[in-house]
């Protein structure tokens, strides 16, 4: 019998990086090119633990797509609910340097995901081999459109008892379009049964209620009692929602970083081991290796502690390496995981 897949539905990104300057090829090639995008990372991510997924986008009908499916199936990532239209990809510009916050512009105006609408996606035939759906809090942040769609999908797998989670990442430099997050998050978020992110995100997504003065009381004890409290609370708000996980990653200025996250599931409250080094590789797609994470846990109906271990671990672990996602096996990450 064939497993279920998980589908990862958002938009593919084309990042584009400063190639290091200790490079051999940095003078004749000063920029690098990696495949991005959230959910793609996530997909990226589960194949590699030999979760079956497949990933949903829209991309251009073009020669350059077609290098970029044929990657997605070199991974082990289903490609064949990926729609042809538009005229682009949308392209990211990150700057080098593990401790170079917000160095990034979008270029991702008119891509062909952007202007996705209703009633494109058969969503009935997309979803017929598929048991979990998870997309991210970026998508509905490109403007009304894409949010509509956002919630066709969310709609169409609730009804079909698929499990629907959601990672919120906020991303300040996106939501232009008019509508502020609380605006649009909540209606999504009443479809899933598992969220994702932090107290902050959280607080600015979904209205949950946040401790101003929380960096004062410098405690990792006050950071977990918040989490557990933020935990409850969208439970509240949203009562299909099962589980929710938040992270806790804070840099110091000598370029360390502490990390550790929080799961709350079933009345309980788990925390990981909190995981610390010298020097990060690459920030980006820490999150979506956590994610990533949790669905192959809870997927394969691992305990919440062994779930949020493996999660963390792996999220910890993608921050030193380079690119957008993971080559971390699931024996390695099992390895790291405290």
């Amino acid at each position: 019998m064939h497993k279920k897949k998980v589908l990862c539905f958002g938009e593919l990104l084309l990042r584009i990086s400063p190639a290091a300057t200790d490079n051999e090829f940095s003078e004749k090639q000063p920029m690098l090119l990696y495949m991005g995008g959230a959910e793609a990372n996530v997909a990226t991510a589960l194949a590699g633990w030999n979760v079956p997924v497949k990933y949903c986008t829209v991309l251009p009908d073009n020669f350059m797509s077609k290098h970029v499916i044929d990657y997605l199936e070199y991974k082990g990532i289903f490609t064949s609910s990926i729609i042809h239209a538009g005229t682009r990809i949308g392209v990211y510009f990150l700057e080098r340097g593990a401790d170079l916050k917000g160095q990034m512009v979008y270029d991702r105006e008119h891509s062909a995901f952007s202007e996705l609408k209703t009633g494109v996606i058969d969503w009935d035939k997309v979803l017929r081999d598929v048991s979990w759906f998870d997309f991210t809090a970026i998508s509905p942040a490109l403007n009304q459109n894409v949010a509509d769609v956002c919630l066709e999908a969310a709609e169409a797998a609730s009804r079909k008892r698929i499990t629907v989670s959601l990672d919120l990442n906020y991303r300040s430099r996106l939501w232009k379009y008019g509508k502020q997050p609380i605006e649009i998050m909540p209606k999504l978020a009443e479809h899933c049964d598992v969220i994702m992110g932090n107290i902050w995100s959280a607080n600015t997504l979904l209205g949950t209620a946040i401790d101003e003065n929380i960096h004062d009381k410098k405690s990792k004890e006050a950071y977990l009692n918040h989490s557990e409290a933020t935990a409850k609370e969208i439970m509240e708000k949203f009562p299909k929602c099962k589980t929710v996980a938040n992270t806790f990653r804070f840099d110091s200025n000598a370029n360390s970083i502490l990390y550790y996250t929080g799961l709350y599931t079933e009345g309980k409250h788990y925390n990981s081991a909190e995981f610390t080094c010298e020097g990060v590789v690459d920030r980006s797609g820490s999150g979506d290796c956590f994610m990533a994470g949790l669905i192959y846990g809870l997927y394969n109906h691992n305990s919440p502690q062994d779930v949020l271990n493996y999660a963390t671990a792996a999220a910890f672990g993608k921050l030193q390496e380079m690119g957008d996602s993971t080559d971390q096996d699931v024996f390695t990450v099992k390895k790291n995981a405290k």
